[in-house]
């Protein structure tokens, strides 16, 4: 479970800084909520990729950059992006301008759009193997998670990200 520190009436995740009100309302907002919109998720999903070997604060702070640029985060778009318009977020200093999470985010588009054809939403096919609820349990306890991830992995996703995913989207509450 992750650490909980009692702040006021709230009790916040360790990680949730004190000192820093863009962390604050990103955890009291969003963080564990659930989600059921196709466009947030892939957002998250976004993020979370570009987040990696970065601290989370360096995302939320550049989030509206990659809103812009991502064409806010529609996933079709995305998909068609070509060598053009990665030279042009390569250029573009309010983003992480990582080739390889580019490409991975242009990749990911398209996963994203196969599952949607496939199970009529990214939203119906992650809360499917929650069996429509919330688990209020600490993610790796939860045996229909790890197939979960291992169906992620198979789209296109690392397991990583697939368990952030799974705790940005609220479908596993705030342990």
């Amino acid at each position: 479970m992750r650490p909980r520190v009692g702040v006021g009436p709230r009790n916040r995740c360790e990680w949730a800084s004190l000192d820093d009100p863009l962390y604050l309302d990103y955890h009291d907002k969003e963080w564990g909520v659930p989600v059921h919109d196709d466009r947030t998720l892939f957002e998250f999903l976004i993020l979370e990729g570009a987040q990696a070997g970065l601290s989370w604060g360096t995302i939320l702070r550049k989030r509206e950059n990659f809103r812009r640029a991502f064409d806010a985060f529609d996933a079709k778009k995305m998909s068609r992006y070509d060598e053009r318009k990665v030279a042009r977020l390569l250029g573009d200093s309010g983003i992480i301008r990582n080739r390889l999470k580019i490409l991975s985010a242009i990749k990911n588009a398209k996963a994203f759009l196969k599952v949607q054809a496939e199970f009529g939403s990214f939203d119906s096919y992650n809360w499917r193997f929650v069996g429509e609820q919330r688990l209020d349990r600490p993610w790796f306890r939860v045996r229909r998670t790890d197939y979960l991830l291992r169906a992620y992995a198979g789209h296109g996703d690392g397991q990583r990200p697939c368990h952030i995913m799974l705790s940005l989207q609220g479908t596993l509450g705030k342990d």
